[in-house]
């Protein structure tokens, strides 16, 4: 029976899809969404409640963090940064952790995770599910495994004494091909999912978090049954 209650940071996209996914397995679930101002909010949002619905989120909060989009320096966003599209000439879509593309929202995560413990406290939640990925994935450094370490213990200092939360990071070493077979074991609705960093209607199948993705369902021998403009090279 499952007892304990677990917050999950739901974006919309493949991977929080399959952390929901994973966490269902043993918890209750409270699902948390945060709007920053980015460019594809409002289809982000239709996908979060779609997939609170499949899980039957007995919680679920959204909030909107809009300072973010104010101080900017993101191309996610600010639309006068333009998205980087992935290198057409390369097989491999990863980007070498020292260079930073302009997709990383500054310090995002940690507000996101902040918002979860207060939440976390209020509700008697013990685990805190986020689907960051490190090994295969943009290089941002808030989804490093020792940032999640780390904010952990801020959690541990920076709370009341009787509160224990701690933040689970279930994909932080797959690969996306690893975590398209987990969430096809699942069950996981990845047509629900989201992930296009500057498209609404149909993935734009260009920028980086499209390529990643089509990578991994290549990779996973899978076809990705969200529609596109037009699939990265290769895909």
């Amino acid at each position: 029976m499952k007892n304990e209650l677990a917050i999950v940071l739901v974006s919309g996209g493949m991977d929080s899809c399959v952390t929901a996914a994973v966490a269902g397995q043993d918890h209750r679930l409270a699902f948390l969404h945060v709007n920053y101002g980015q460019r594809t909010e409002a289809r982000e949002l239709r996908a979060f409640n779609e997939l609170a619905d499949v899980y039957k989120a007995e919680r679920r909060l959204s909030v909107s963090i809009e300072h973010l989009r104010v101080i900017g320096g993101s191309s996610l966003t600010d639309t006068g940064i333009p998205i980087p599209e992935a290198d057409s000439s390369r097989s491999a879509i990863r980007i070498p952790q020292s260079a930073i593309p302009s997709t990383y929202v500054p310090f995002r995560n940690a507000h996101l995770l902040a918002i979860a413990v207060s939440w976390a406290e209020v509700i008697g939640a013990k685990k805190i599910f986020i689907g960051a990925v490190e090994e295969d994935s943009s290089g941002y450094p808030d989804c490093r495994e020792v940032f999640y370490q780390a904010f952990n213990r801020v959690i541990e200092t920076g709370t009341r004494p009787e509160t224990r939360v701690g933040i689970v990071t279930p994909l932080i070493h797959m690969k996306k091909s690893e975590i398209v077979r987990k969430g096809a074991a699942l069950g996981a609705p990845f047509e629900l999912t989201w992930s296009c960093y500057q498209n609404s209607e149909k993935a734009c199948g260009r920028c980086e978090s499209c390529a990643l993705r089509l990578k991994g369902f290549r990779e996973a021998g899978a076809k990705d049954p969200i529609p596109y403009e037009e699939r990265a090279p290769g895909s």
